[in-house]
């Protein structure tokens, strides 16, 4: 560690290979749709990895936090060893769900009784989700891997890594074809890619060692009490699209909203998903009071910049993108053109929500970031309270579009607000670089 400030460069080249691993993880999914869309059945493919996708990724979510717990725990061998064993028993946890959707009457609730999907969609679900298994090994595996290699600043690997995995996915489902059909096909596809990368990911890691000298290694008891709350907070997060589909889904447009909130929310995922790794920015490149305005400052210059893309894809360039590329008629675009340009506001707020959680990770104040979370969450379930009460006289897609922003805005407020009061010195160091 120099005692040089924090400079828009340096932050640049720890950020955008990062930026660049989201977006290689949206093309693979948009290949794996493609392959599926060739299928013999086309829709069920679709639907029922859709909805395996869905489910996979509700149950998981304590295990997206991987990366950010190694980053913030891993001091040594004896640490590096806890937070393994922490990896391994949430991938336990989320197999052993997985398994129960696939193979017990579990599934059956889920599917049938509160998805309400058909039964050629079902069956076709459940044998995804049993090929899927195993996955959460390979994914807690590989989170904990990137950690490391991230800690070392050496971002570029994590993108080529995944970059790899692009090339593995093309080659499982070139290979399988023969012999796999449908949703099948893909999930084949999709574990095999992921161990690929994850091969990789440990190839990588073992390259990018670093010294932390004689600092004090953290037990297994600091790290669970460290990363239970943020696995908290990251399935609580999942819950959110699905709590503003239900309250969407029982408005007089209903099928239209939903449709148009999932063109929405792939916009967002694409343009404002990658400032989630801002998180994982503060807390590997802010080492003194001096570096967080500098990465203040490239947060809104980047998220400034996301924004205003969505600004133009909302209007100017609203025939070329939702027209010729998405294939959107007149009328839906018309529809939408107006929240999504609304949604230029979520990548500011998402990125401003992220430095703080890296804030606050930094600190081991994680307790705070799943109340964050929980309070957003019952936010949300007053709103829907509501609607069912009173039913707005709005376009379905502007209630789903208001619903993310303002609870966005609520997560803000809050750890804002918490961060000032505990932790004062972080905002002095920003008034001073004023």
């Amino acid at each position: 560690m120099t005692d040089k400030p924090l400079t828009l460069r340096e932050i640049s080249w720890f950020f955008f290979p990062l930026m660049l691993n989201v977006q290689f993880m949206s093309v693979s999914h948009s290949f794996i749709n493609a392959a599926l869309a060739r299928q013999q059945d086309p829709i069920t493919s679709l639907a029922a990895f859709s909805v395996a996708m869905v489910l996979h990724m509700f149950v998981a979510a304590p295990s997206y936090q991987n990366q950010a717990i190694t980053i913030a725990m891993v001091r040594g061998r004896k640490s590096l060893h806890a937070t393994w064993i922490f990896v391994l028993l949430t991938a336990v946890y989320v197999a052993v769900l997985l398994a129960l959707l696939a193979w017990s009457p579990l599934g059956d609730f889920v599917l049938y009784r509160f998805l309400g999907v058909e039964e050629k969609v079902a069956v076709e679900v459940r044998a995804v989700l049993a090929i899927l298994v195993p996955l959460p090994f390979l994914t807690g595996a590989r989170g904990l891997l990137q950690g490391l290699v991230i800690q070392a600043r050496r971002t570029g690997l994590v993108s080529t890594a995944t970059g790899i995995r692009i090339g593995a996915l093309l080659a499982f489902l070139a290979l399988g074809a023969p012999f796999l059909s449908g949703a099948r096909l893909a999930a084949v596809a999709l574990l095999g890619c992921i161990a690929v990368e994850t091969l990789f990911a440990a190839w990588f890691a073992r390259r990018c060692r670093i010294d932390h000298g004689d600092v004090r290694e953290h037990s297994l008891g600091e790290i669970f009490r460290f990363s239970l709350p943020l696995a908290f907070s990251s399935s609580l997060q999942y819950t959110i699209p699905l709590l503003i589909n239900a309250i969407i889904s029982r408005l007089p447009d209903g099928p239209l909203a939903l449709a148009a909130f999932g063109v929405i929310r792939g916009f967002l995922f694409l343009l404002a998903g990658p400032l989630r790794n801002l998180q994982q920015a503060y807390q590997t490149l802010v080492h003194r009071a001096g570096d967080y305005p500098a990465l203040l400052r490239f947060h809104r210059r980047v998220s400034g910049s996301l924004a205003l893309l969505l600004l133009l894809t909302a209007y100017p360039l609203n025939g070329p993108i939702l027209g010729t590329v998405m294939g959107l008629d007149a009328a839906t675009r018309a529809y939408i053109a107006l929240p999504l340009a609304s949604c230029a506001l979520f990548p500011l707020l998402h990125g401003a929500c992220n430095l703080l959680r890296g804030i606050f990770t930094q600190n081991h104040q994680t307790g705070l970031l799943s109340r964050a979370t929980l309070y957003k969450f019952l936010y949300l379930l007053l709103c829907w309270g509501l609607i069912l009460l009173w039913t707005p006289p709005l376009p379905g897609v502007a209630v789903a579009v208001f619903l993310i922003i303002s609870a966005e805005l609520l997560e803000w407020v809050y750890m804002h607000l918490r961060c000032r009061a505990r932790l004062p010195e972080v905002f002095a160091a920003v008034d001073s670089a004023r």
